[in-house]
């Protein structure tokens, strides 16, 4: 998905602009993951980019999109440029219980100890 969003319409609020912009991209999100996984996948990532246009985008994540378009906005940006490729993928491990995702021991104390 490739789509310029608009920031600024006359006769509207900005704010209501930005509330409808950041629906508009979590319904495609929605749509995103509603499609059917092809064989072998077992969750959707989403490769994004966002900048003002399609030349100056960079990569984001996708849990940074809606603070990234509001932080356009305030910067006084006309419109933002949004690309998503969604793409089939293996979920993770799980850590093991007891065990912080991250960390190489279960015992944060270990290294204080030292």
């Amino acid at each position: 998905m490739k789509k310029i969003y608009p920031l600024q319409a006359p006769g509207k609020h900005p704010d209501r602009v930005l509330d409808a912009v950041r629906h508009e991209i979590r319904q495609q999100f929605k749509r995103m993951r509603a499609r059917k996984l092809p064989e072998g996948g077992e969750v959707w990532r989403f490769a994004c980019k966002l900048g003002p246009d399609e030349a100056q985008a960079v990569d984001i994540a996708e849990g940074d999109l809606s603070a990234a378009v509001q932080q356009w906005a305030a910067q006084g940006a006309t419109q933002v440029y949004l690309e998503v490729v969604a793409e089939s993928a293996l979920r993770g491990k799980r850590p093991a219980p007891g065990q912080a995702r991250g960390s190489r021991s279960g015992n944060a104390s270990a290294a204080e100890e030292d």
